[in-house]
């Protein structure tokens, strides 16, 4: 089966679907590890880590799709949702977007329904004009025929727009294809029931981060107002910053490395020093 053959399947079983953000190599190899079939490319996380910055439409197609290739390949078995920002310019480039990561592998692909390039303030994410939007996920259902790739529509219309206006659009993406819907920044759960509504049956994605300006239900609270699919984008981000700040600490305090280090033995084991060594034996000459 093809990753989007595969997604397909998962998301027709009953099972709430806990998704990691990743954005490299390592990210995606230890969400594997820990037993989880699919992961999403996170932009907020690619920003943080390639630029050390927000996320505010700073980082490129060619920098999103370098990432997708790094956790492709540390991690080729994990179904990976792809943030695909706002297809990086018209219903054309938006088609390119898709089609290069379906020929990629990637099992989804997000498109969203925001104008780029952004205004120069971090506040709000003003939209496209409905007949706009629409045309931008047509656009990607029909590249993502090519592969089969799936297809999540985002709106981030709610803050500037209103409720009633983004349910449209969820209702209007329905009509075009997409095959998850995603309502950026509910403010209550009834604005989340409304959205689950419009999706008519199809898979809905929330964030369930804390922090941000948006409802955050739990994991058990997001399965019962009938989300399908939950991401973290903080999840392994913030602990890793942490965790990173408490080494330099340690070493401006003048030790080796933070309590919470790995022993060495356990981060070689992680980054497979042992699986390298066993299959370089075949190649070694006698």
């Amino acid at each position: 089966m093809t990753p989007p053959e595969r997604m397909r399947a998962l998301l027709a079983k009953p099972d709430f679907v806990v998704m990691p953000a990743v954005w490299d190599g390592l990210t995606a190899k230890l969400a594997a590890g820990a037993g989880f079939e699919t992961a999403f490319l996170s932009g907020s996380c690619v920003a943080a880590s390639r630029l050390g910055g927000p996320d505010l439409d700073l980082i490129s197609f060619a920098e999103m799709f370098d990432s997708f290739n790094m956790v492709r390949g540390a991690a080729p078995n994990t179904l990976v949702l792809a943030d695909g920002d706002h297809g990086y310019g018209n219903a054309m480039n938006v088609q390119r977007t898709v089609r290069a990561y379906g020929r990629a592998g990637a099992a989804a692909i997000l498109i969203e329904d925001k104008i780029t390039p952004r205004a120069l303030t971090a506040a709000g994410k003003p939209c496209l004009p409905r007949a706009e939007a629409r045309m931008k996920i047509r656009a990607a259902v029909e590249a993502a025929k090519e592969s089969g790739i799936l297809i999540l529509a985002r709106t981030d219309c709610r803050p500037t727009a209103g409720i009633d206006e983004a349910v449209a659009r969820i209702e209007m993406f329905v009509e075009e294809g997409a095959d998850i819907l995603f309502l950026d920044s509910p403010a209550d759960d009834d604005e989340i029931r409304r959205a689950v509504a419009a999706a008519k049956g199809r898979p809905s994605f929330a964030v369930l981060s804390p922090g941000g300006a948006r409802a955050t239900p739990t994991r058990d609270q997001a399965k019962a107002l009938g989300f399908k699919i939950g991401t973290y984008p903080t999840g392994m981000l913030s602990p890793a910053a942490a965790g990173m700040k408490a080494g330099l600490a340690a070493l401006q305090a003048g030790l080796s490395e933070a309590a919470s280090a790995l022993p060495s033995a356990e981060l070689r084991d992680t980054l497979g020093y042992g699986d390298y060594d066993a299959k370089a034996k075949a190649f070694i000459a006698s």
